[in-house]
């Protein structure tokens, strides 16, 4: 059988760009809602199974290579990894994520061979179940579709019922619908497309918040640092006390700026390369707890805390206006390679790398913490990235979710506004308000519609002063139900997987 023809592999690098071109720091969001469609063209034009695998293969690993390139920032800058050597790191995972834009054209070509071009519009069902499906198997959703349409509220609130999927699966119809208006070129395409378009916007339409609420009174005075701690500190003693007395003269600074209203007043440290130890700090506690007490503030702050004999978490704990020690939340999902191994034990050189990254114990409580009349669900740095935490605790009964992070390992890269961009997401998903406060930026205020409100510059040290709203929230469907929808997709992938290839093997059959 012919390999892919110049013109198959210029499409599927059309579509590479295309994709990197949509996402951060870019930002031509709009190219997302074309960028698959010189792919699907060649593969429905000729669906050739091994030609649409390694066509959608060679796509999905350029796009997220491509996209992803920031991963070799801390090699480079801290590992000091020569930038050629880095880059060449980056290419076995960029290849195993490339796998599932693979499969997503794989299993077109295939439906495609079974029903002929109609079968284009089981672009959409395909494409978000091997989302989900490389969430599943790599731990990583980085860059889903959706994605690329977050800093534009009008076009994300479907995921208030669909999760980011549903903004995905959107995309991807539209998609479809150029392509089979390019290839058909006939009155019935032309109304199959204008009948998805008006869908889509029907849908996102529909998904629009409605109805005017009253306004709301002030509830709680947030005071957010964004210390802009150097991640190459060296963590002695004189060291640590500076940056401690800079953490206490900026919570000071802001706290002094509130008007005397007897709300109450919560500070958020960020996630830090400083290493605060609670429990192990006797002069810490005791520090913490006096600035509680004496500014009637409650803290919530970074800290490695004891889980065992030689074990730790990366926690965020919270002290009350008592100075005492009343919550604390264990990161449950870590950082591959950065806070974790991924690998066995007994695998040749896995204790090395241990020793040079760290082994952390992941948490098992989703943990709420008492914010005046809030109750606020805190997550750490990449769980971001995992809607399902971000949705447990806002059925644990989550008012408000924190995100404390530190994203300055990884330099002044394309990564800050695709971390904020997972953060926008866990906002609309679940309706409610998300505060981010990181280490170097990008810190701000999301609303529950993913509106973005005093954000910060990245690397330079700020204060944000932030006043939660107490107003009606409504639990919304993605939260009570999950990823229903993305399953329903996944089903309805199974069953064209299979119809096509009973049909492929009941043709060899005939053809013997």
């Amino acid at each position: 059988m012919q390999l892919p023809t110049r013109v198959e592999w210029a499409a599927a690098a059309a579509t590479a760009l295309l994709l990197v071109l949509s996402f951060p720091n870019f930002d031509f969001f709009v190219l997302a809602w074309i960028a698959l469609v010189p792919l699907m063209v060649v593969i429905t034009q000729r669906p050739s199974r091994r030609n649409a695998l390694l066509l959608g293969w060679a796509a999905g690993s350029a796009f997220f290579y491509c996209s992803c390139y920031w991963l070799t920032y801390s090699m480079i800058h801290y590992g000091e990894l020569r930038p050629v050597v880095a880059y060449l790191l980056l290419v076995p995972g960029a290849i195993v994520i490339g796998i599932f834009p693979g499969l997503f054209a794989l299993v077109l070509a295939l439906a495609v061979r079974r029903w002929g071009r109609l079968a284009v519009l089981t672009g959409p069902f395909v494409w978000t179940a091997f989302e989900w499906a490389r969430l599943g198997v790599t731990g990583q959703l980085w860059n889903a579709l959706g994605y690329s349409q977050a800093y534009h509220p009008i076009l994300i609130q479907p995921a208030k019922w669909g999760g980011v999927y549903a903004v995905s699966f959107l995309i991807v119809a539209a998609n479809s619908a150029v392509v089979m208006v390019l290839l058909e070129r006939n009155v019935r395409a032309a109304v199959s497309a204008l009948t998805i378009f008006s869908l889509i916007g029907l849908i996102s339409l529909a998904s629009q918040p409605h109805g005017n609420h009253p306004p709301a009174s002030s509830s709680v005075h947030v005071i957010a640092l964004q210390p802009n701690v150097p991640m190459t500190i060296v963590k002695t003693g004189d060291q640590l006390k500076a940056l401690r007395e800079r953490h206490l003269a900026l919570s000071k600074q802001a706290l002094a700026k509130l008007p005397n209203d007897n709300l109450p007043r919560l500070v958020i440290w960020p996630e830090s390369p400083m290493n605060f130890t609670y429990a192990s700090d006797k002069a810490f506690q005791q520090w913490v707890g006096r600035f509680a007490t004496e500014h009637h503030a409650s803290l919530i702050f970074n800290s490695l805390e004891p889980a065992g004999p030689s074990a730790y978490y990366n926690s965020a704990l919270m002290i009350n206006e008592q100075g005492h020690l009343i919550s604390q939340y264990d990161k449950i999902r870590l950082m591959p390679f950065g806070e974790y191994v991924p690998l066995p034990q007994w695998l040749p050189g896995a204790s090395l790398i241990t020793a040079i990254v760290g082994e952390f114990t992941p948490g098992e409580k989703y943990t709420m913490m008492p914010v005046g009349d809030y109750r606020a669900g805190v997550f750490i740095c990449i769980e971001s990235a995992y809607p399902w935490i971000a949705r447990r605790l806002t059925n644990e009964g989550a008012d408000v979710l924190i995100n404390i992070s530190n994203d300055g390992y990884l330099g002044p890269t394309a990564v800050m506004r695709q971390h904020l961009a997972n953060a926008i997401f866990r906002a609309v998903e679940n309706g409610r308000p998300v505060l981010r406060v990181t280490n170097s930026g990008l810190s701000a205020e999301i609303s529950e519609r993913g509106e973005i409100t005093d954000q910060t510059v990245a690397f330079h040290e700020d204060v944000r002063n932030w006043v939660l709203r107490r107003s009606t929230l409504v639990s919304t469907f993605y939260t009570r139900h999950g990823d229903l929808f993305v399953y329903a997709c996944t089903a309805i992938t199974v069953v064209v997987l299979f119809a096509s290839m009973f049909r492929s093997r009941r043709s060899f059959r005939q053809k013997r």
